[in-house]
């Protein structure tokens, strides 16, 4: 629990009598209040007037007049307002948060709240761009005007739900009178304490950001914990008093951010030998009503067009459209599951085109080590790709059972995707705005402690930097402590995001732990601190998407295999087999658990999970209404790790935790199309879009 005698609160991450983790809605404080959010009911409309009841003694409101300094959640733009001022953009949107001491009552005085409206027409189409992006490969011109053959499809994905176990939820307190603290659920303790000085004017010793135990991210507690803390942090600064708001499932659904849907549009250049000579692309995600982090989203999603193949010519674009709707943000994968459902399918749908074998035509354009890359890098590293493909496809059975399934009334499909991820902050993020630093510490009595930023969020990252710093010092794992992050205690690592954490972290942290290593001496205390320093083969422009967008590159196969209900339509797999290429894996344990939920996560955006909004309203509210799988819906899986060590990684690590997403989409879409011979351009593939798909030629 938190030791207020001290006057440097602290937060036990154990209770010491029963050895449960503590999150933060465990955590309890003297004289501690309530905060409860009052939000936006319509899609669009400016505020005309709020009516606020009379409240009683000690409860409060607090909106965008109590920001001390700046009313926008600091990210990469500066248009996410913390509370909405003088008119909302989608339904859901913060306008005022009641505090006090009594849910009940804080419910109460919310119902009583009148909001005068001023409509507006909401937006829903892709017609409002808000970012756009371009870049090319060659000259898809020429290429274009020696076409055989030209292929054009469009593909389109929907939302997807983080749906982690525990919701969203954060405490504030001051510590002092000029000094606030905030525990919260979260990735990112450093993106809060930013956006928290950069709302109220506070330096850097006024903000202080713990991280308890958390209970799952994928992305959904990146940016959006910097609302909450913006918000609290305002609210304790007004009242002085600790706060603590924790989100209801269905209020943490129909607000927080989600995967961006899309819409693909791909064109193919073919030449007479039936190779593809150029892809033209163009994306188009969902924003919601404000950026966030929708910029590096479309980036991503760009990069990844040609997926795990190499097209010498390209034109890519793309656009961020800003709608009436709850925004959007980060989500596993990070635009790659969008682009690499789209590539995938296409590369498949060309070779049933041209009516050739579609293993044949895809291994003709898989990519080699020395190929250049969609943005003009270089692989460098060697890709055993084919090897990975064999042996996928040997624990699958999958050339049988592909033919096997070719049968018109099987309803049985086997489907095989081939996909990458590139490890770390995309281009020059990690070097120009993370700036990574990590510091070791040896006591008198040779204990060694990690000071990193690194969430552990289930993922198991306490577990591997751990074993890296004792693997690299020789000593027992024990004997090295890596505690919950504290930003008045660690340097800014980074945040816990983009397959980064064991690749770059870890390897600051193996680097320093070799320089703690020679200056070892027993019974001394000693001190390493080790910042990031990008390869020197790294050349990026940011504004053309050109060069090396990423030090290295994970690889992986899944093969799913399906059967269609030919009277419900209802989908059931059979199986799945997986193979990646993660550099070296710290602990195998830990890899094959992200693997399996990974995969469980890229599956069900394919096949299961799906949620839509009603005129700016989300209709799936809660885990009754947006189905995730359960135990019953996963099949056998069998996951295989190559060893491929990166130079730059500990041991050769490189990214796992987006990488095992990636594919799943691709691979039950393809698995689904066998079993029922239509082609698939949108997910989830639902029983009702097999049912369209089968009845209406």
């Amino acid at each position: 629990m938190i030791d207020f005698q001290n006057s440097t609160p602290k937060v036990d991450h154990e209770d010491k009598c029963s050895g449960k983790a503590l999150y933060v809605s465990d955590i309890q404080m003297d004289g501690m209040l309530y905060a409860k959010t009052l939000r936006s009911t319509v899609a669009k409309a400016k505020i005309k007037n709020i009516t606020l009841p009379e409240l009683p003694e000690g409860y409060y409101v607090v909106d965008h007049h109590d920001i001390l300094k700046e009313n926008y959640v600091k990210m990469i733009f500066t248009d996410w307002p913390v509370f909405a001022k003088d008119r909302v953009n989608y339904i859901g949107e913060p306008i005022l948060l009641v505090v006090g001491p009594d849910k009940a009552l804080i419910d109460e005085l919310l119902s009583k709240i009148k909001v005068d409206y001023e409509l507006e027409t909401p937006v829903f189409e892709f017609v409002n761009s808000a970012i756009h992006k371009t870049y090319v490969k060659g000259d898809f011109a020429s290429a274009l005007k020696n076409a055989a053959k030209i292929v054009e499809e469009t593909y389109e994905t929907g939302y997807q739900e983080q749906a982690y176990i525990e919701p969203q939820g954060m405490l504030a307190y001051p510590e002092g009178p000029k000094k606030i603290t905030l525990i919260g659920s979260m990735q990112c303790p450093f993106y809060i304490k930013n956006a928290v000085m950069n709302s109220l004017g506070y330096g850097e010793d006024q903000v202080r950001v713990i991280q308890p135990a958390v209970g799952g991210a994928f992305g959904g507690k990146e940016e959006f914990p910097s609302t909450i803390g913006c918000q609290l942090a305002t609210a304790v600064a007004k009242i002085q008093k600790p706060i603590k708001m924790i989100f209801e499932r269905e209020e943490d659904i129909l607000t927080t951010t989600k995967r961006h849907p899309s819409k693909i549009m791909m064109k193919a250049v073919i030449d007479k030998n039936n190779r593809i000579q150029g892809i033209q692309a163009h994306v188009s995600l969902d924003n919601g009503a404000y950026n966030g982090l929708s910029g590096v989203v479309l980036a991503r999603a760009m990069i990844a067009v040609t997926a795990a193949y190499t097209v010498p010519n390209l034109d890519v674009s793309g656009d961020v459209y800003t709608t009436n709707t709850v925004p959007t943000g980060a989500f596993r994968g990070f635009g790659a599951p969008q682009m690499i459902f789209a590539a995938e399918m296409f590369i498949h749908h060309i070779a049933k085109e041209l009516k050739v074998d579609p293993l044949e035509f895809r291994l003709k354009h898989l990519a080699k080590q020395g190929d250049l890359t969609s943005t003009c890098g270089t692989y460098r590293d060697p890709i055993i790709m084919p090897e990975m493909i064999e042996k996928a496809m040997a624990i699958s059975d999958y050339k049988r059972k592909v033919e096997a399934y070719k049968a018109p009334n099987s309803f049985k499909g086997i489907g095989m995707s081939w996909f990458f991820h590139g490890c770390g902050f995309t281009g020059s993020g990690e070097a120009n705005h993370i700036k990574a630093r990590i510091k070791l510490v040896k006591d008198e009595t040779d204990q060694v402690f990690v000071y990193i930023a690194s969430a552990d969020m289930g993922q198991g990252c306490r577990t591997t930097l751990k074993r890296i710093v004792a693997k690299t010092l020789n000593v027992p794992n024990d004997k090295v402590t890596f505690d919950y992050p504290d930003t008045d205690v660690v340097p800014d690592s980074g945040p816990t995001v983009a397959s980064r954490t064991v690749m770059i972290v870890g390897g600051l942290l193996a680097k320093a732990a070799q320089s703690l290593k020679k200056q070892w001496v027993s019974g001394k205390p000693a001190e390493v601190i080790e910042r990031y320093q990008q390869p020197d083969y790294i050349e990026w422009d940011e504004d053309h998407l050109h060069g090396d967008a990423y030090p290295a590159f994970s690889w992986g196969i899944n093969v799913v295999e399906v059967e269609v209900s030919p009277i419900t339509y209802q989908v059931s797999l059979k199986g799945t087999w997986s193979v990646y290429d993660v550099g070296k894996a710290i602990d195998e344990r830990i890899v094959v658990g992200q693997a399996d939920g990974g995969i469980t996560q890229g599956l069900a955006y394919g096949y299961l999970e799906v949620m839509r909004h009603e005129n700016g309203k989300i209709k799936q509210k809660n885990l009754t209404d947006y189905i995730i799988p359960t135990s019953v819906d996963v099949p056998p899986m069998e996951t295989v790790l190559y060893e491929n060590p990166f130079e730059y990684g500990p041991f050769g690590a490189k990214g796992v935790g987006e990488l095992t997403l990636v594919g799943g989409a691709p691979a039950v879409a393809l698995a689904i199309e066998q079993a029922i011979k239509r082609k698939i351009n949108k997910i989830p593939a639902t029983p009702e879009s097999i049912m369209e798909l089968l009845k209406h030629e």
